[in-house]
């Protein structure tokens, strides 16, 4: 899953994004709403963590340009205003949900999930193929009742690759989805995090390589 955290309050955002990521999440951070207009235009976010108070331009204005666009990311508005008209006026521009400040970061997490399974079709809480099953909410995964370490990032592309339930996924997707801005595109870390991925899952192999379009399970 691929987040986008827009907050003006950079040591707030970045523990925001330091708790993603150890979630398996790929995180991109900005801290001013014409930012979040410039990101959310070239990449492709599932959810964007919105905060309505912004400089530049105002997150009302923000989620209001994505809605307009009909942005396919689902957006968490965040706000330090907890009153009922505030949440009442932060839905009524478009936002998926609403989370005020302060707010536990346990529930954050546990929202930005919810927002990320809203897929069409809609995906299951927890994901299940040939044996494999995946728990995005307790980060664990299992072969066949055996439990399975994996690091972050090999679990991120693992929760991509059963997300496309059995689909192709290229490489330049599994980037996109499961590392975050700062990837270098021309590095073969997809390659390698898919090769330890299938070792870590066992025989017989499950997860194949299509040549020269990409990766399923």
């Amino acid at each position: 899953m691929r987040v986008l955290i827009v907050e003006d309050e950079q040591v707030l955002a970045d523990t925001i994004a330091v708790g993603l990521r150890r979630e398996s999440m790929a995180v991109d951070v900005v801290y001013d709403g014409d930012s979040a207009l410039e990101h959310s235009s070239v990449n492709d976010y599932d959810v964007i963590v919105l905060d309505r108070d912004l400089p530049k331009v105002h997150g009302d204005d923000v989620c209001r340009s994505l809605v307009e666009r009909s942005y396919s990311g689902r957006i968490l508005m965040l706000t330090a205003a907890g009153e009922l008209s505030d949440k009442v006026a932060g839905l009524s521009l478009g936002a998926d949900d609403y989370l005020a400040k302060p707010f536990a970061f346990a529930e954050l997490t546990a929202r930005v999930r919810a927002l990320g399974r809203r897929a069409t079709p809609p995906l299951p809480p927890v994901l299940s193929r040939n044996g494999i099953t995946l728990d995005p909410a307790n980060h664990t995964v299992q072969r066949d009742g055996r439990d399975i370490s994996l690091t972050p990032k090999e679990f991120a592309v693992l929760e991509v690759l059963l997300r496309a339930e059995g689909g192709v996924v290229s490489a330049e997707g599994l980037l996109e989805k499961a590392w975050d801005e700062n990837a270098d595109p021309f590095t073969n870390v997809v390659r390698v995090t898919v090769m330890t991925l299938r070792k870590k899952l066992g025989e017989p192999q499950v997860l194949h390589t299509v040549p020269g379009a990409g990766y399923r399970i």
